[in-house]
């Protein structure tokens, strides 16, 4: 893997990452926002710790473990990832609860377009600050947005210690069981 200084890390702060999409997917993953690791990598969850790879494997979406140098495999399972909010940060709780809300609004322009059969939406704080859904709980929502269903799944981050790596890929299980994936 590939070392980055901290000068690296603060200029990818303006990197946009690019969506991993095609349309009419099983399950569209969402992210809260990239990290900096990520937007310096142009990978998804490329955070070493952060557990959205193992976990995906582990639940049966993928048939081995990928790299996140691997993402553009997803469509080709009939995943993909997006993220609520473009903007990169060290933290989550960087980001304001204005950003969350135009990051709902521009996502639900998104699933209109590519019109997957979930969204799944990993952070279930994100989900309720961007949807305005405060009593969201982690598993399927009542939401949709047209034909596409709504799952909340617990944020993969390292710093997420309620949910280990195993109880993270029942949940994601239980979402591909539902999706067919």
């Amino acid at each position: 893997m590939t070392r980055f200084t901290a000068a690296d890390l603060e200029a990818a702060r303006d990197r946009l990452v690019p969506d991993v999409v095609a349309d009419g997917l099983h399950v569209l993953f969402c992210g809260i926002n990239p990290g900096l690791m990520t937007a310096a990598t142009g990978h998804h969850f490329a955070r070493p710790g952060n557990r959205f790879w193992p976990v995906l494997h582990l639940s049966g979406f993928t048939p081995r473990l990928l790299e996140p140098s691997e993402q553009g495999e997803l469509p080709s399972y009939g995943l993909g990832i997006t993220n609520v909010v473009a903007r990169a940060t060290a933290r989550a709780d960087e980001l304001s609860a204005d950003e969350y809300r135009e990051g709902g609004r521009l996502l639900v322009t998104k699933v209109e377009r590519l019109r997957p059969r979930w969204l799944a939406v990993v952070g279930v704080t994100a989900y309720r600050v961007a949807f305005d859904d405060r009593k969201a709980a982690v598993g399927p929502q009542e939401r949709t947005i047209g034909s596409t269903r709504v799952w909340v799944l617990p944020n993969p981050s390292g710093l997420n210690a309620h949910w280990t790596a195993a109880t993270m890929a029942e949940e994601f299980g239980r979402l591909r069981d539902a999706a067919g994936a």
